[in-house]
């Protein structure tokens, strides 16, 4: 089963317009080289890239490779320095992403589409919201964090509040208890006086019962 025809339009998404610039731009490279030197031809390509950098290849040298073993030698050894098609793809991946982000930040806004700076404008839209989400998110975590620790403050107090009133009721007991002696102290040092003052009492007057007889 063949495949789909592709709809040869402009394409309105920049990022995809940007990787398939670069695969393209790679594949007419590599089947103008081809060309070249499968038919000995005279191809050059020139192309512009929609930020204004050139791409461009001349297939001369081939035929000077021809008359000039020399040449052919440093050209060659040329060649070994050249970018493969993996690396200009990756270097165009990295100035497509520059460009993006300079765009991002309202910059080299000029000749773009109305589509283009609408689809612009959905995906900056798209990342406040997002950005405004993720800051909801931490803001509430962290009013829950605050929560949790002021839950523990109080439960922690309750604990001392409890020490400290365990601490009084011990002190009471010790002063109650202390009373008590001081008390018992004091009533058996006033049944001794009164104990003391009626032997006396009883001296006394068995003394003047004797004088009297």
């Amino acid at each position: 089963m063949g495949r789909g025809k592709i709809e040869i339009k402009k394409i309105e998404n920049v990022n995809s317009r940007q990787v398939t610039f670069s695969k393209r731009r790679g594949g007419l490279m590599k089947k103008a080289k081809e060309l070249a030197v499968l038919c000995d031809a005279q191809v050059a390509v020139i192309i512009f890239s929609g930020t204004g950098k050139l791409y461009e290849f001349a297939s001369s040298r081939y035929n000077r490779n021809h008359e000039s073993p020399e040449l052919a030698t440093v050209e060659h050894a040329a060649d070994q320095h050249e970018p493969t098609t993996e690396v200009i793809a990756l270097k165009d991946e990295i100035e497509r992403l520059q460009l993006m982000h300079r765009r991002m930040m309202g910059k080299e806004l000029e000749g773009l589409t109305y589509n283009e700076l609408h689809n612009l404008e959905q995906q900056l839209t798209e990342g406040i919201l997002s950005v405004k989400d993720r800051k909801e998110k931490v803001l509430l975590e962290q009013l829950e964090k605050s929560k949790l620790q002021e839950k523990k403050v109080v439960q922690q107090n309750e604990v001392l509040l409890e020490k400290i009133e365990e601490l009084r009721r011990q002190t009471a007991r010790v002063s109650s208890i202390e009373n008590r002696v001081l008390m018992s102290k004091d009533s058996c040092m006033s049944s001794s006086s009164m104990h003391q003052q009626r032997a006396s009492d009883k001296d006394a007057t068995s003394d003047t019962s004797l004088r009297l007889g």
